[in-house]
């Protein structure tokens, strides 16, 4: 298989970045993140990762800003993807398309994804021949390399990867806590795409955030494997170990974070028998915490008619739900996050949320837990 990513297996996404005010996802730190670039190529890391919509579909801009207005074309790599929620017609591909150029300030990209397919969207995708379009865009060299991000079993990826033998690689959600879960089905498709020969992007191998902050037993066995390195390095360093994983998108929101993720990944060792068996025993230790399992992706808050900030009532829900919780803080909090934010209880059941989330949460009947409990 011909390696057609960077040597180095780290990849900035851009899907969390760092804001000037926590309650505006548009409010992107320009400045910080400049800075977090430069550390990031300052290492030998050159893997960019951002799409249409993340941050309301400001990110694009902000790369362009950060990165595109200030380095050399040829010291970095560039993904964006193409999403079936903001195309209609044939003619919406290109649209979408010319605008991310237009917005990112790129002639081409390095990597371009047609972006979360899954049990509802493929058919769209198919229609609007999504994947004869995006060749051709190769062919024009538009775009260097081709595939494709991934929210379904491995039956699905399997035909997908036998009818669409050009695609190049496929980005899928991997962590040692999905690994055997039936509804990611992260080992599963993974070894799908090891038996079709494709390489791997691993996206949130921190699982939202989950695995950064983890339940204090969780954190002493990982402590006790290696008391200098940080709690979502293991998560990190998990999917980096796996052979046919060829880059991992962290999507680091502070300096800190992306000086934590630096330190470990610019001399990457693997993790060796005894630390994978330890890890995955931890993973059993924090599934059993875990009520409802939102990564944070924010993909459900741009639609909401109501502003509720559903992924941060979510992660509040399960911290509250955790033992020896404070639960007069976390209704503190609550509060404080419904300032700006509609309560989870004025949830009017439209449904837009639960279409477009990648983990296909049932967010309706989620948010009335999270009302009982907090408000």
């Amino acid at each position: 298989m011909q390696n057609i990513f960077p040597e180095k297996k780290l990849g900035f996404g851009l899907m969390r970045l760092p804001l000037l005010d926590v309650t505006d996802d548009k409010t992107i730190d320009v400045e910080q993140v400049k800075t977090m670039v430069d550390m990031f190529l300052e290492k030998g890391f050159t893997y960019f990762d951002t799409a249409w919509m993340y941050h309301s579909f400001q990110s694009e801009n902000a790369i362009k800003e950060a990165l595109v207005d200030r380095i050399p074309r040829d010291k970095y790599t560039l993904a964006t993807k193409l999403h079936s929620n903001f195309i209609q017609t044939k003619e919406d591909r290109d649209k979408v398309f010319n605008e991310q150029l237009r917005k990112t300030g790129v002639d081409y990209f390095d990597y371009y994804l047609i972006h979360d397919i899954e049990v509802d969207s493929i058919q769209k995708y198919e229609d609007l021949e999504a994947f004869q379009w995006l060749a051709e865009k190769k062919r024009q060299g538009l775009v260097k390399h081709m595939g494709f991000s991934f929210h379904a079993t491995a039956d699905l990826l399997d035909e997908i990867l036998t009818r669409h033998p050009e695609v190049e690689f496929v980005q899928l959600q991997i962590n040692y806590l999905d690994w055997e879960s039936e509804k990611v089905q992260s080992r599963k498709n993974y070894e799908v795409c090891v038996k079709h020969n494709k390489p791997v992007i691993v996206m949130e191998p921190v699982k939202g955030g989950t695995l950064a902050k983890v339940p204090e037993q969780a954190e002493k066995m990982l402590k006790n494997m290696d008391a200098n390195l940080s709690v979502p390095s293991w998560a990190i360093r998990f999917v980096a170990s796996l052979p046919n994983v060829k880059m991992v998108l962290s999507g680091m929101s502070n300096i800190e974070q992306m000086r934590d993720n630096l330190s470990y990944m610019e001399d990457f060792k693997p993790l060796t028998d005894l630390e994978i068996t330890t890890v995955h025993a931890v993973g059993e230790v924090i599934n059993s915490g875990i009520t409802i399992p939102c990564t944070g992706c924010s993909y459900c808050t741009p639609g909401c008619p109501m502003n509720i900030q559903i992924p941060k009532y979510f992660s509040l829900y399960n911290k509250d739900q955790r033992d020896g919780a404070d639960h007069a803080a976390n209704k503190a909090e609550y509060q404080k996050i419904h300032e700006t934010s509609g309560l989870a209880s004025e949830c009017v059941a439209c449904g837009q949320c639960e279409g477009i989330c990648p983990q296909k949460l049932p967010i309706i009947e989620n948010l009335k837990l999270v009302a009982a409990a907090l408000e």
